[in-house]
């Protein structure tokens, strides 16, 4: 049966560094990556609108008059 080595300072260290890779990605990488994503979202929504136009109809033609001359 395999015992338990570490002791309370060893797990202090760990647990320390974990909370702090934990805030790190939580608070600093996450949202950067997140900022990034939507924004390269938009730039490409951006770009393809530039190039093919906005969404909606292109060409609105007017009806035909109904009154027969």
């Amino acid at each position: 049966m395999a015992q338990i080595t570490d002791t309370g300072g060893e797990f202090r260290k760990k647990r320390r560094r974990e909370l702090l890779t934990f805030a790190v990605l939580a608070f600093g990488i996450w949202p950067v990556v997140a900022v990034g994503v939507v924004g390269g979202y938009g730039f490409l929504v951006w770009m393809y609108q530039i190039v093919n136009g906005p969404p909606g109809p292109h060409e609105v033609k007017p009806a035909p008059s109904a009154s027969v001359e």
